[in-house]
C-alpha cells in the first residue's frame, strides 16, 4: 500500500539559491506550455476548419534558446522534462473532467520541482545516516540535509517544495502492507448486514461552524490552546498587515514583512490541520466501522454573493461583508482536510467511508422525518413542528445522515458515484456527471468525429513560437 511522507529539509544558502533557480525554470516551462496551447487553440478556432484542435504534447526543445532563455541550460534537463510531463498529464485530466484547465503559475515565494530517480539518490554513509543527493554528476547541489521521523523505502520520484522560506521533501513509497478493500467491496458487504448491526457500527458526521464536527455521540471542537494560538496569530496578522501598508513597495523591509505574514498564515494552517488530524484519528479509532459524511460543495458554499440592483438600476446591499465572514469561518474549519485524513486512516484500519446527499439534512427531523425550514429557526436549537422533537441542531443532523446511510445500505439498488469519497445514490443516473471536457457546439455539429491537429510549416512554427514569447 502506498504511504505518503513529508520531511523537513534544511538546505544551505548556496543550495537555496540553486533550488530557487530550478523552481523558476520549472515554472517558466509550465507557463510556456500554457501560453503555447492557448495560442494554438486560438489559431485553430479562427483559421482552421471546425473540429480542428491544438496539439497537446510534452515537447520543450522550442523553449531553449541561447539568446532568450540561457538560464534553462543551467537547469538539469530532467527537471524541465518533468515540468512539461506534469502539464501534459494535468491537461489530460482536465479533458477527462477530473480537474480544471492548467493555469499559469505566478512568481511568488512558493515553488516546487519534481525529481525522478535520475536526479536523486539516497545514500547510507559510513556513519549510518541516510543522506539525499540531488542532481546529476555534472550538475548537482550535493547532499541535502533533511530530518527523518520514521523509516521509509526508496521512492521512484520526489517533490522538493518551498513555502514561506521553508523547504520540504515529500514522496510516496510502498510500505509492503496489503491493499485495503475497495468502496464497492465494502458496499457489497454492508448490503448483507442487518439493521441492528448497522445501527451500532455506522456514525454520521455533521460538519458546521459553531461545532466543527458532531458524530451524534460526541462533538469535536478546537481545544482551548488551539483557539488561543489561532487568535494570537490573527492579531499578529493584523499588525503585520498595517505595517505592510506603510512600507515602500520593492523594499527589503517590505519583503521581510511579507515573509512574516506568510509564516503566520502557515502557523494558522498548521493548527487547522492538527485539529483535522486529531479528530479524524479519534473517529477512526472509535468502535464505528462505517463513517458517513454529507456531500457538501464547499466551493459553491463559499462563493461571493452577486451584486443586487433595485428597480431603478441602483446597487443595493447584498450583505457581502456578512457572507465574507461566513466564508472565512467555513474555510477555517478545514472540511476537505477532515474528509481526506479520515479516508486514508480508515483505509489503513479496514473501515469504510461514504457520503450521502446533503440537501435538507439540517431541516429534517431525526424522529419523524418531517422537513421544514421552521424546524431550525436558530443555529443551535432544533424543534420539530410536527412531533415536537427537541435536540441540538448539529446532533440531529448527524443522526439524519446516519439514517440516510442505513437506508442506502438496506436498498439493493444503491450505487456509488463521484470521485474521492463516493456518494451513495439509488439507481443509475441519480447524479449528473460533470460537464467538464465536453466538446463545443461547433465540434458536436461536425459530421466527422476524427480529430485533426494544427499542421503548419516549420518556419511558421518558429514564427508562432517567437510570437507567443513576445518577440
Amino acid at each position: 500500500m502506498l504511504q505518503g511522507i513529508r520531511l523537513k529539509a534544511n538546505p544551505t544558502d548556496q543550495q537555496k539559491l540553486v533550488l530557487s533557480q530550478w523552481m523558476g525554470c520549472a515554472r517558466v516551462i509550465w507557463n510556456a506550455k500554457c501560453d503555447e496551447h492557448r495560442y494554438y487553440s486560438t489559431y485553430a478556432r479562427k483559421y482552421c476548419p471546425v473540429g480542428t484542435h491544438a496539439p497537446v504534447d510534452q515537447k520543450t526543445s522550442q523553449f531553449k534558446s541561447k539568446e532568450l532563455t540561457p538560464w534553462l541550460s543551467d537547469c538539469p534537463s530532467q527537471i524541465i522534462r518533468n515540468s512539461a510531463v506534469n502539464w501534459y498529464q494535468t491537461y489530460h485530466k482536465h479533458i477527462n473532467g477530473q480537474c480544471g484547465k492548467p493555469k499559469k503559475k505566478p512568481k511568488s515565494d512558493k515553488g516546487s520541482i519534481h525529481l525522478t530517480n535520475e536526479v536523486f539518490r539516497f545514500d547510507i554513509c559510513e556513519d549510518g545516516v541516510t543522506r539525499l543527493f540531488i542532481g546529476t554528476k555534472t550538475n548537482n547541489i550535493g547532499y541535502l540535509s533533511f530530518k527523518t521521523h520514521r523509516l521509509f523505502s526508496e521512492p521512484k520520484s520526489i517533490y522538493i517544495r518551498k513555502e514561506a522560506g521553508q523547504y520540504s521533501v515529500s514522496f510516496c513509497y510502498d510500505d509492503g502492507s496489503e491493499e485495503p478493500p475497495t468502496e464497492k467491496e465494502h458496499l457489497e458487504y454492508l448490503k448483507g448486514a442487518s439493521k441492528e448491526w448497522l445501527e451500532e457500527h455506522v456514525i454520521g458526521v455533521d460538519r458546521g461552524v459553531a461545532i466543527p464536527v458532531h458524530t451524534g455521540v460526541k462533538p469535536y471542537d478546537f481545544t482551548e490552546n488551539q483557539t488561543k494560538n489561532m487568535d494570537k496569530r490573527q492579531r499578529y496578522l493584523k499588525r503585520f498587515q498595517r505595517r505592510l501598508s506603510r512600507q515602500t513597495k520593492g523594499s527589503n523591509r517590505r519583503q521581510k514583512t511579507k515573509n512574516r505574514i506568510s509564516r503566520q498564515h502557515k502557523k494558522v494552517a498548521n493548527i487547522r490541520q492538527d485539529f483535522c488530524h486529531q479528530t479524524s484519528r479519534k473517529m477512526v479509532d472509535s468502535k464505528a466501522r462505517v463513517i458517513v459524511f454529507e456531500d457538501l460543495k464547499t466551493s459553491k458554499m463559499t462563493r461571493r454573493p452577486k451584486a443586487k440592483k433595485d428597480q431603478n438600476g441602483k446597487f443595493i446591499s447584498n450583505k457581502a461583508k456578512q457572507k465574507a465572514g461566513l466564508n472565512k469561518a467555513i474555510l477555517n474549519v478545514g472540511w476537505h482536510f477532515l474528509e481526506a485524513y479520515t479516508r486514508y486512516k480508515a483505509a489503513r484500519a479496514g473501515k469504510a467511508v461514504f457520503k450521502v446527499p446533503a440537501p435538507f439534512t439540517s431541516q429534517e427531523c431525526a424522529d419523524c422525518g418531517h422537513t421544514h425550514p421552521d424546524n431550525r429557526k436558530t443555529q443551535e436549537r432544533f424543534l420539530c413542528g410536527q412531533c415536537g422533537h427537541f435536540d441540538n441542531a448539529d446532533r440531529n443532523a448527524s443522526i439524519v445522515i446516519k439514517k440516510r446511510a442505513i437506508k442506502f445500505f438496506m436498498d439493493s439498488g444503491t450505487e456509488l458515484v463521484g470521485k474521492g469519497i463516493p456518494v451513495l445514490t439509488k439507481g443509475r443516473g441519480a447524479k449528473c456527471k460533470s460537464e467538464k471536457g465536453k466538446p463545443s457546439c461547433a465540434a458536436r455539429s461536425e459530421t466527422s468525429k476524427k480529430k485533426r491537429t494544427v499542421t503548419t510549416p516549420v518556419a511558421c512554427l518558429v514564427l508562432e513560437a517567437r510570437s507567443f514569447r513576445g518577440e
